[in-house]
């Protein structure tokens, strides 16, 4: 039987910052969850934001730079199965102010710049999906279902 209760759905935002050719990544530290792997910087979605504003804010949190709205490029949404269902809302940024840095040391081991063609070896693998999935100009997925 199904139920008639409502889905509530986690949205997370993820930033594909590139420089050139390259997309920066960081190494996930002391989280719990696929630490030493290579991840976009990314968060959740809090309560009253979009899902613009809330990249623009997880960019200035994690990586010190700031975003203008007219700078952000839809990429790919991902209806991803992890936690009961989310969606991963990914988006393609090549213009900000700031130099990146690492402002969340305690989570994240390092920031590094790899070639979109030759993505890190050991990164979450959803991720590595969906970048696939940008790089073949395909805006929507299903990952884990």
């Amino acid at each position: 039987m199904i139920s008639s209760r409502r889905h509530q759905l986690t949205a997370d935002v993820h930033l594909v910052l590139l420089n050139d050719n390259s997309v920066l990544f960081g190494r996930r530290r002391n989280t719990g969850y696929e630490d030493g792997a290579y991840h976009l910087p990314a968060g959740h979605l809090e309560t009253g934001e979009s899902v613009v504003t809330a990249l623009i804010r997880e960019a200035k949190e994690e990586i010190g730079i700031a975003i203008r709205p007219e700078a952000v490029e839809f990429a790919h949404i991902m209806h991803n199965s992890s936690s009961g269902g989310r969606a991963a809302f990914f988006f393609t940024v090549r213009e900000w102010d700031g130099e990146p840095e690492n402002r969340e040391p305690e989570k994240c081991g390092e920031l590094a710049w790899f070639p979109f063609d030759a993505l890190p070896g050991h990164m979450i693998a959803y991720c590595h999906t969906a970048l696939e999935y940008i790089a073949a100009g395909q805006p929507f997925s299903i990952y884990g279902w």
